[in-house]
C-alpha cells in the first residue's frame, strides 16, 4: 500500500508566488507547518520573512519543492537536477488528511466545462460541493470535510509534477497537441495527464473514451474502468432543452457527466431536470448576441485546431475569425469543414502559419486584428438573405500574441461586435 507522509515531518521550498504559492503558503501558516522558505524569481513584497538567502542550499536541503504551475523545467536551470523532490499544491491537499470524496479533471480540452457540470449536477441533486484547482481557486483554498465533494480542474502543468494525487473519481476526457514547448514531447504531455490513475486502487472510479482503453490495461492501472456510455446519452439527449448542452460542442463533456450519474445512481429524470438549468461558462462557444440573419459566438477558448473543429463542423454559413500563436505541432485540417465555412479572417502575428495551410481551400483574408475582421465581415456578409450566418470567433491558437489571455480576447471580441453590430446592422 502506498505511504503517504505526515506534513509536519516534512521541509519544504515553495518556488513561485503566484495565486496558487501564496495559496500553499497560508495553507502552510493555517496548519502550522513551520519548516519551510520560499522563492520567486523576482524579489516580492510578499511573505519576505520566509524568503531563502541561498537557493541553491534550499533546494538541496529541502524534502520537497511546491512548484507553481507555470514554471517549466525545460527553461529553469535552477530546478533540472530537483524533479524528484517536485510537487504541486494537489499533491499537498491530498497530503493533509484529505476527507472530502474527490473528483478530478483532466484532458486537453472541456476540462473547465465538465467541472462546471459536475459542481452544477451535484448541487442541484442534494450534494455538497467545492471547485477549484486549475479552473481558478487554489484547491488548498477549499474547504475539506466530510460528505463533500471537492472537484479539482487539474492541467498537465500540476500533474506533471504530481506524487500524491489519489483521486476517488478521476475523468482523462482526451487528447490532442497541446503544452509541448513545456513538455518537451507528446508523450511526456501523455504521462502527464494519465498521473490521474497512477496511485488508484480498487475503490476508485477511473473514467475515460473507449479508445483509451487498451492505453489504461497496458499501464496495469488498478482502478474501477468506466468507459464512457455515448450511446445511452445520446438515445436521452433529446429530453434535455438546453440549447448549449445540445450542440456537438458538448456531447462528450456531457457524456462523461450522464456516465458518473451512473455511479452515483442519480436517475435519467434527475439528469435531465438538472441539465436544463446549466448555462455555459463565457468564452466556450458563447453565444452572446443575435441581429437579424446573424449569430454572434464568442469561442476563444479554443486555443488549438482540435478545440476549433466541434465548432466548424456543426454550424453552417462561418464567418470564421482565426489565427493568434499557433500550439506547437498544430496542423489546420480544414477539408472537412470547407462547406460549412463561408470565409475566413486571419488576425495575430502568425498568419503565414495558417495561410500555407488554408489556402486554395477556403476563401480568406489576412485583417491583422480583430477590429479589422468584423469591418471586413460586415461588409462581406449579405444581410438581405434569409439563410442564417454566424460570426464566430475560434482562434485555434493560443492569444499572447495581441492580448494577456483568452478571456481579454473574447472580451474585446463581444465588445467589438456589440459596437459594429449597431452600426451596420
Amino acid at each position: 500500500m502506498f505511504y503517504l507522509p505526515k506534513l509536519k515531518e516534512l521541509s519544504f521550498l515553495v518556488y513561485g508566488l503566484g495565486l496558487s504559492g501564496c495559496s500553499v503558503v497560508k495553507f502552510f501558516e493555517r496548519e502550522k507547518i513551520v519548516n519551510f522558505k520560499v522563492w520567486d524569481d523576482k524579489e516580492k513584497k510578499i511573505f519576505k520573512k520566509y524568503r531563502t538567502q541561498n537557493l541553491k542550499q534550499t533546494l538541496k536541503l529541502v524534502d520537497y519543492i511546491v512548484l507553481s504551475p507555470g514554471v517549466s523545467l525545460i527553461k529553469n536551470k535552477n530546478l533540472r537536477n530537483f524533479k524528484k523532490k517536485i510537487i504541486s499544491d494537489i499533491d499537498l491537499f491530498y497530503l493533509s488528511k484529505k476527507k472530502s470524496k474527490s473528483i478530478v479533471v483532466t484532458g486537453t480540452n472541456g476540462k473547465s466545462t465538465t467541472c462546471k457540470l459536475l459542481d452544477h449536477l451535484l448541487r442541484k441533486n442534494k450534494f455538497k460541493t467545492f471547485l477549484g484547482g486549475n479552473i481558478g481557486t487554489p484547491i488548498l483554498d477549499l474547504k475539506n470535510s466530510k460528505k463533500d465533494f471537492v472537484i479539482i480542474e487539474a492541467s498537465s502543468f500540476q500533474l506533471s509534477h504530481s506524487k500524491f494525487i489519489l483521486p476517488d473519481f478521476a475523468f482523462f476526457l482526451n487528447i490532442s497537441n497541446d503544452h509541448l514547448d513545456w513538455h518537451g514531447s507528446k508523450s511526456n504531455y501523455l504521462r502527464s495527464k494519465l498521473k490521474v490513475f497512477d496511485l488508484q486502487t480498487k475503490k476508485n472510479y477511473a473514467f475515460i473514451d473507449k479508445k483509451f482503453k487498451k492505453l489504461f490495461i497496458k499501464r496495469k492501472f488498478l482502478s474501477k474502468l468506466i468507459l464512457n456510455k455515448k450511446d445511452q446519452y445520446n438515445k436521452i439527449k433529446h429530453l434535455i432543452k438546453n440549447k448549449y448542452l445540445n450542440s456537438i460542442i458538448n456531447d462528450e463533456n456531457m457524456s462523461f457527466i450522464y456516465t458518473f450519474c451512473k455511479i452515483i445512481k442519480i436517475s435519467n429524470k434527475h439528469f435531465v431536470n438538472t441539465m436544463k438549468s446549466f448555462r455555459g461558462l463565457p468564452h466556450r462557444f458563447e453565444i452572446f448576441l443575435k441581429r437579424k440573419n446573424i449569430t454572434f459566438i464568442n469561442d476563444s477558448k479554443a486555443t488549438s485546431f482540435k478545440a476549433t473543429q466541434a465548432a466548424l463542423s456543426s454550424l453552417k454559413n462561418i464567418y470564421w475569425i482565426a489565427g493568434g500563436l499557433p500550439k506547437k505541432n498544430d496542423k489546420i485540417n480544414i477539408l472537412k469543414f470547407k462547406k460549412n465555412i463561408a470565409k475566413c479572417y486571419l488576425i495575430g502575428k502568425n498568419t503565414n502559419f495558417f495561410k500555407n495551410q488554408i489556402k486554395q481551400k477556403i476563401i480568406f483574408s489576412v485583417t491583422k486584428n480583430l477590429k479589422s475582421s468584423i469591418i471586413q465581415i460586415f461588409r462581406d456578409i449579405d444581410l438581405q438573405q434569409k439563410k442564417k450566418n454566424y460570426i464566430l470567433l475560434s482562434p485555434a491558437a493560443a492569444s499572447f500574441d495581441q492580448f494577456k489571455n483568452f478571456e481579454q480576447r473574447g472580451d474585446e471580441f463581444k465588445r467589438l461586435c456589440m459596437i459594429y453590430g449597431r452600426k451596420f446592422i
